[in-house]
C-alpha cells in the first residue's frame, strides 16, 4: 500500500473500533460523541471533496452522493447508518485506489526499462551521464548486468541481451560487432562498446515509455460511453430520490420513512462501480499486451482490435525474414564451392542486398585486390577481369548482352547467371526467407475467426502467389507501389465495411508502409526491426516482429471488452434491482451499503483479470 492507503485503513480502523464502541453504549450524549467522532474520522474527506466541487459547479458526484445521504441520516436520528454508510464507503473506495495501484505498478514493473545512467567515452575518460546528455556518434561502455541506455551499433565485444521487457519473449539475443541494440535490454554476458546511432528521446525505450504513459489519453467507445452515462445517471437519481422522498411524504405524512428510502435509493445509485471498474477493465487490458510484447496506443485501438475480421499483411520483413539468402545453387562445369568463390569475389566492391547475401554464403573471405576492370551496370549485374579472365555475375539481360545462353531456373527467386569469358557457369537463387512463425500465425487468425487475409507485396506475382499459398493466405497483390498499397486497402476498407466484416488491420514494417498503416482502421507495426516512420504511423506495435502476437493481441482485446461489458450488465443490474427493493420498503440503508461497496469490488476484481489476459 501507499503512504495515503495505510493512513485511509487506519482511519477506517479507528472509526470502525469507535463505532462498535458506541454500538455497545447506553443512549446519550457520550454514545452520539463517539458515533460523531467516528463520522468525522472518516468521512472527512469525502465531505471536503463534495463541498470543494460544490463550489466549482460539479455537484452531482459520488462524493456528493454518500454526503448527501449520511448527512440526511444524521439529521433523522440514524447516527449508527450513517458512521456505517461512511465506513464501508471508504473500505470500497479504499480497495479500488489499491487494485488501481496494483494494475498501475504491474504495468511499471513492466515498463521500468528507462535507464538512469550512461557510461560514456570521452576525452579516454569515462564519464557516468544521464542518457539524455548523450551524443550520436558517441561510444558507450556497458559492463556486465548492465542496461543498454540508447540505441546503437556493437563495435566491440560480444554478449547475450535480456529483451524480456522489451519483447516479452524470454530467449536472449546474441549481438556481435556490426550488430544493432536497442534501449532497453539488458547484457549478461561480457562488456560491450557501442556507437550511439539515436539520440535519447529518439531510442526504442523513449518511445515506448510514451506509449504507454499516453495510452490512457485515447478512451474506448465503451469508456466514453461510461463517462457519459455517469454525467447523466448521477442527477437523475438524485432527482428520483427526491420524487420518492416528497411525493409519497405528502401523499401519507410519513416522511421519516420515505426519507431513510431516499437516503437509501441515493447511496445505491452510486455510480463508482462503473466509472472505476470499466476505465481499469481496459487499463489491465494495455498493460497485460504490453506484458507480452505488443504495444497499444490507446483503449480504442484495444477496442477495434477485438473487432477484427479482416488483417492485410505486407510481405517483405512482415511475413518474410526481409533479408535475403542463398536458397539453390546449380553449377554448370565447376564446383558448388567455385561458382560461389566467383560469384562473391566479383559482386565484393559492391553493397547491394544480393551482393552482401552471396558473400555472406560464401563464409570464406576474398580477395577484392584480385579483380581489375570492375563494371557495375544498374539492373543487370558486375562484369570483372580475374586471373586474366573476365566473369560476369548477373540477370539474363547481363548474360544475353554477351551472347551467352542461360539455363532455365524452376525455382522462385532472384537468379544471379555466373559466367566467365563466354562460358556459362551455372547460376545462385537468392530469395527472402518465409518466417518460420508466419504459417502459424494465418492459422491462429483464423481461429480467432478473421474471415480474410490479404497480402500485398512489391515483388512479383509468381512469388506472392508462391508466399500466398504456403501460408494459406485468401488473397495476394503483386508488383504494388506504394501509392497502390493504399489504393488497394482503400478498395478492401470499402469491401469490410460494406459487408459488415468489422474493421481491417494492415500489419507492415518499412517506410512504405506507413501511409498504409495510417489508413486502415488498425496500423500495426514490427516494432523490433520495423522502421521509425512504420511505428510511429501504426497504432500497434508487435516488439518481437512475430506475426503470432497479432491473433494474441486480438485474443487479449476481446477478453478485455467482454471484461468491461460484464461489469457494465452486472452493476447495472444489481443497481436497478436494489434500487427498486429501497423504493418499495423491501432493503434498508444497510443493504443499499452492502449492495453498492459489493458491486464495486467484484466489478474491480473481475477487472483486474484483463491484466493477466492472453495468459
Amino acid at each position: 500500500m501507499t503512504r495515503m492507503q495505510k493512513r485511509t485503513l487506519t482511519r477506517i480502523i479507528l472509526s470502525s473500533a469507535l463505532f462498535i464502541t458506541a454500538l455497545f453504549m447506553a443512549e446519550g450524549t457520550l454514545r452520539t460523541a463517539f458515533f460523531a467522532v467516528a463520522y468525522v474520522l472518516v468521512g472527512w474527506d469525502v465531505l471536503w471533496l463534495a463541498a470543494r466541487n460544490i463550489v466549482r459547479g460539479e455537484i452531482f458526484d459520488e462524493n456528493f452522493l454518500m454526503s448527501l445521504a449520511t448527512i440526511g441520516a444524521i439529521i433523522i436520528g440514524e447516527y449508527p447508518e450513517a458512521v456505517a454508510v461512511m465506513v464501508l464507503y471508504q473500505t470500497g473506495e479504499l480497495f479500488q485506489s489499491y487494485a488501481l495501484g496494483k494494475s498501475r505498478k504491474s504495468i511499471a514493473s513492466l515498463m521500468d526499462i528507462r535507464p538512469d545512467t550512461a557510461n560514456v567515452e570521452r576525452d579516454n575518460l569515462l564519464l557516468t551521464l544521464s542518457p539524455d546528455e548523450v551524443a550520436v556518434g558517441e561510444t558507450l561502455v556497458i559492463k556486465p548486468g548492465e542496461r543498454v541506455p540508447l540505441d546503437g551499433v556493437v563495435l566491440e565485444g560480444h554478449s547475450v541481451l535480456n529483451t524480456a521487457a522489451l519483447t516479452g519473449e524470454s530467449l536472449p539475443r546474441d549481438v556481435a560487432p556490426g550488430d544493432d541494440v536497442i534501449s532497453g535490454c539488458v547484457n549478461q554476458g561480457g562488456l560491450l562498446r557501442i556507437r550511439v546511432t539515436k539520440r535519447f528521446e529518439d531510442s526504442t525505450i523513449a518511445k515506448i515509455l510514451d506509449l504507454v504513459e499516453n495510452a490512457s489519453a485515447k478512451k474506448a467507445r465503451v469508456e466514453n460511453f461510461i463517462t457519459r452515462f455517469a454525467k447523466v445517471y448521477t442527477p437523475l437519481v438524485c432527482g428520483l430520490a427526491l420524487l420518492l422522498f416528497a411525493i409519497p411524504s405528502l401523499i401519507t405524512g410519513d416522511a421519516r420513512t420515505w426519507g431513510e428510502r431516499a437516503l437509501s435509493f441515493l447511496v445505491v445509485s452510486c455510480p463508482c462501480a462503473l466509472v472505476i471498474s470499466v476505465p481499469l477493465s481496459f487499463f489491465g487490458g494495455i498493460g497485460g499486451a504490453s506484458k507480452r510484447g505488443i504495444l497499444v496506443k490507446g483503449s480504442n485501438y484495444l477496442e477495434q482490435l477485438a473487432n477484427v475480421n479482416v488483417v492485410v499483411f505486407d510481405k517483405t520483413g512482415t511475413l518474410t525474414e526481409g533479408a535475403f539468402k542463398v536458397t539453390v545453387i546449380h553449377p554448370q562445369l565447376v564446383s558448388e564451392q567455385e561458382l560461389l568463390r566467383l560469384a562473391a569475389t566479383v559482386e565484393s566492391f559492391s553493397d547491394h542486398p544480393i551482393s552482401r547475401s552471396i558473400r555472406a554464403h560464401y563464409h570464406l573471405p576474398v580477395n577484392p585486390g584480385e579483380l581489375s576492370n570492375v563494371q557495375e551496370i544498374a539492373g543487370q549485374g558486375i562484369s570483372a577481369t580475374l586471373g586474366g579472365r573476365t566473369v560476369y555475375a548477373g540477370n539474363e539481360t547481363l548474360l544475353n548482352a554477351i551472347g551467352v545462353a542461360v539455363n532455365v531456373c524452376p525455382h522462385l527467386g532472384t537468379i544471379v547467371h555466373v559466367a566467365q569469358d563466354d562460358t556459362y557457369l551455372g547460376h545462385i537463387v537468392i530469395a527472402d526467407q518465409i518466417k518460420a512463425t508466419s504459417r502459424e500465425a494465418i492459422q491462429l487468425l483464423k481461429r480467432e475467426g478473421v474471415r480474410k487475409t490479404v497480402m500485398l507485396t512489391g515483388d512479383t506475382q509468381p512469388v506472392a502467389d508462391y508466399v500466398a499459398g504456403e501460408l494459406g493466405l485468401d488473397e495476394a497483390y503483386a508488383q504494388l507501389l506504394p501509392a497502390d498499397k493504399v489504393d488497394r486497402v482503400e478498395d478492401l476498407l470499402t469491401q469490410t465495411h460494406q459487408h459488415g466484416y468489422g474493421k481491417l488491420v494492415f500489419v507492415g514494417d518499412g517506410v512504405n508502409d506507413a501511409p498504409v498503416l495510417t489508413r486502415a482502421d488498425v496500423g500495426v507495426a514490427m516494432g523490433a526491426l520495423g522502421s521509425d516512420a512504420a511505428v510511429e504511423a501504426a497504432d500497434v506495435v508487435l516488439m518481437d516482429d512475430d506475426p503470432r502476437k497479432l491473433a494474441l493481441g486480438m485474443r487479449i482485446a476481446r477478453k478485455t471488452l467482454a471484461i468491461a461489458r460484464q461489469n457494465i450488465v452486472f452493476a447495472l443490474s444489481v443497481k436497478a434491482v436494489t434500487l427498486l427493493l429501497v423504493a418499495f420498503g423491501l432493503a434498508n440503508m444497510w443493504l443499499a451499503v452492502f449492495a453498492d461497496v459489493g458491486v464495486s469490488l467484484l466489478a474491480i476484481l473481475n477487472a483486474t483479470r484483463a491484466l493477466n489476459t492472453g495468459d
